[in-house]
């Protein structure tokens, strides 16, 4: 089932600029692996998936919301979070609303399947596809603290992901935002 293999390894290095104590919203969260993850970190968990069965599998680890945002309306209207979690997932038309619910301070980070990755394997439609900087372009009003396009091994993929943080309104100083988490 999707979501029981290990956090993703963007996923984990991103982390720790999510704000302490905030709540993160885990988009098409699967079985919880990131849920799980986030949760050992201390954060407060929502899970949104449209499958019953895979959310099953995420009792107990934070608030579970089955929905399918891609053929109905969005259920956490004007919700914002400390950071959002998006894995192996692309609907183009919830880009907005995912920018949307970040709170002032929070983290997007977001990881899926780039244009050449129909070349090793599925998801092999454009519209399951990045195209080359389109997550650059989508996130262009947040600060981006970390981008990449490019192709992994084990499994063979082709990925793009980015980082990046919805600053908040006060002065003029540019905010600072660790490259490492401060236990390292």
């Amino acid at each position: 089932m999707h979501g029981t293999e290990a956090p993703s390894p963007w996923v984990q290095r991103w982390s720790h600029l999510i704000p302490a104590g905030s709540e993160v919203l885990d988009v098409a969260c699967g079985a919880g692996r990131h849920m799980r993850w986030l949760g050992s970190l201390g954060y407060r968990v929502t899970g949104i998936d449209r499958s019953a069965e895979a959310l099953a599998a995420c009792e107990g680890l934070g608030t579970l919301v089955c929905a399918d945002i891609e053929n109905g309306p969005w259920p956490l209207p004007r919700r914002t979070f400390g950071g959002v979690v998006v894995t192996n997932y692309l609907w183009r038309p919830l880009m907005p609303v995912l920018l949307d619910s970040l709170a002032p301070a929070g983290v997007l980070i977001y990881e899926t399947f780039a244009h050449g990755n129909e070349s090793v394997g599925r998801p092999s439609r454009p519209d399951f596809l990045l195209r080359p900087g389109e997550l650059l372009q989508v996130c262009s009003g947040l600060r981006i603290v970390a981008y990449e396009d490019g192709y992994l091994e084990n499994p063979a993929r082709f990925v793009q992901r980015i980082t990046a943080v919805r600053e908040t309104p006060q002065g003029p100083a540019p905010a600072r935002h660790s490259l490492c988490p401060a236990s390292s």
